[in-house]
C-alpha cells in the first residue's frame, strides 16, 4: 500500500499492531486464550470485541504469532509432550517473529480494507477481499502446519464479504483459525457471531494506559490525567488526541463554553474558523467527537450533582456545575447532544461548510445555557 494512503488497520501515530511488542491492561483475555489452547480445545473462529483502541488488533497478532511460533505436534515424540506454554510472548530472535515483521510469513493472512481501481482505499471489505484467501490455503495447505487469518476489522465487511466469510466459519479448512477484529458486534451477521469464540477487551487504566503509550513513543502531557478523561482507556483514542492537538481542542470548546450563555462569538469563530482549514479534515471531525464528550459530560453532571472526575481540562469542573447545575439541565443537555449529533453527521453526509457547521453547533449550545 502507498506511504501516502493510510493503513487500514494502523491507528494514526500508532506502531502497526504487528510491531507491538506487549500488549498492557488485558491479562484476563490473555489467559483465557492460554487455557483453551493447553486444553487442546481451540476454538477454529475467535472474535475480540470492546472499545475501539484497547489493543484488539495487537492481541490477534500475538495470538497469530504464537500460533505460528507453536505448529500443532503429530506426536509427542521420545521425550513426551512440551511443557504447557504460560504465555504468549514468543522471542523476537524467532523466524516466524521476523518473517511476519517482513510480511513474508506463508501461514498467516491478514483481511483489510483493500484498494479500488483509482487507487483509493475502500470504504468496506469487499468479497473479493475475502475470495483470495481461496489462494492461501492452497498455497499454505503443504506444508501441515498452522494457518491464521486476521480480519481487521469484521464490521467493514460488506454483505456478500460476511457471507463469503461464514462459509469459511461453517467449514474451516483444517489447522486454521480466524481472528476476528470487532468494534461492534451487533452490525456482524448472528451466525459469525455464534461460531467465533468471543474475547472482550476493556478500558486500559491509567498506568497501562501510560505504559502503552510510552512503548508507542508517544509524548506524554504534563497532565495525563486530562489525556485520560478524554480518551476513555483507549491508547489508539489516545494517540489522536496528542497527534490532533485535541488537548488543546478540548480546552478552547470548554473556554468557550464558560463564556455561555453569553457567547464569545469571536472565539466561536476562531473555533469555526480552524476547523474550516484546508486538510483540517482529521481535526474537524476530532472537534465534533469532543462536542460529543462535552456534551455527555454535561449531561452527566445535571443528572449525579457533580462534574466527572477526573477533569479533561483545567477549570472544566467549574464550568459543567455553572452550566448543569441540577437534573433538569442535565436533561436538557442529553437531549440536545441527540440532536447535535444527528445535525452533525447529517452536515457531513450532504457536505455542510464545517465553519458554518461548528457555528450551528456552538448556538444550540449557546441556547441550552440560556434556558
Amino acid at each position: 500500500m502507498s506511504d501516502d494512503i493510510p493503513a487500514p488497520d494502523q491507528a494514526p501515530g500508532a506502531p502497526h499492531p504487528r510491531e507491538t511488542m506487549r500488549l498492557f491492561g488485558q491479562d484476563a483475555a490473555e489467559a483465557e486464550f492460554l487455557t483453551a489452547f493447553n486444553s487442546e480445545r481451540l476454538h477454529h473462529g475467535w472474535m475480540f470485541t470492546g472499545p475501539q483502541g484497547v489493543g484488539k488488533a495487537t492481541l490477534a497478532w500475538r495470538i497469530a504469532l504464537f500460533l505460528l511460533a507453536n505448529p500443532p505436534a503429530d506426536n509427542d515424540g521420545l521425550f513426551g509432550a512440551p511443557p504447557a506454554p504460560t504465555s504468549l510472548d514468543i522471542s523476537p530472535d524467532h523466524p516466524v517473529f521476523h518473517r511476519i515483521q517482513a510480511g513474508a510469513e506463508p501461514g498467516l493472512a491478514s483481511i483489510t480494507r483493500s484498494l479500488n481501481d483509482n487507487g483509493k482505499l475502500r470504504k468496506e471489505i469487499v468479497v473479493d477481499d475475502v475470495r483470495k484467501l481461496g489462494r492461501f490455503f492452497g498455497l499454505s495447505s503443504t506444508d501441515g502446519g498452522r494457518r491464521v487469518v486476521i480480519v481487521d476489522s469484521a464490521d467493514e465487511m460488506n454483505t456478500s464479504a460476511a457471507n463469503a466469510l461464514l462459509k469459511m466459519l461453517e467449514e474451516p479448512p483444517a489447522r486454521t483459525t480466524l481472528l476476528l477484529i470487532s468494534h461492534q458486534p451487533s452490525r456482524l451477521l448472528p451466525t459469525i457471531r455464534s461460531r467465533c469464540r468471543t474475547l472482550r477487551l476493556g478500558p486500559l487504566n491509567a498506568s497501562d494506559m501510560q505504559a502503552a503509550l510510552e512503548q508507542a513513543n508517544a509524548q506524554v502531557p504534563d497532565n495525563p490525567d486530562h489525556l485520560a478523561a478524554l480518551a476513555a482507556g483507549s491508547v489508539g483514542a489516545a494517540l489522536r488526541l496528542l497527534n490532533l492537538g485535541g488537548l488543546q481542542i478540548y480546552s478552547e470548546l470548554i473556554g468557550i463554553l464558560g463564556t455561555m450563555p453569553r457567547l464569545d462569538r469571536k472565539r466561536a469563530m476562531a473555533l469555526a474558523d480552524a476547523a474550516a482549514q484546508r486538510n483540517a479534515a482529521d481535526k474537524f471531525e476530532l472537534l465534533l467527537s469532543l462536542i460529543d464528550i462535552a456534551l455527555a459530560r454535561l449531561a452527566r453532571t445535571g443528572a449525579t450533582g457533580q462534574p466527572p472526575y477526573p477533569e479533561a481540562a483545567h477549570g472544566e469542573a467549574e464550568v459543567l456545575a455553572k452550566l448543569a447545575p441540577e437534573p433538569r439541565k442535565g436533561r436538557m443537555w442529553a437531549e440536545i447532544a441527540t440532536t447535535i449529533t444527528a445535525r452533525t453527521r447529517h452536515g457531513q453526509a450532504v457536505n455542510l461548510d464545517p465553519a458554518s457547521l461548528v457555528l450551528d453547533t456552538v448556538f444550540k449550545m449557546q441556547e441550552t445555557a440560556a434556558g
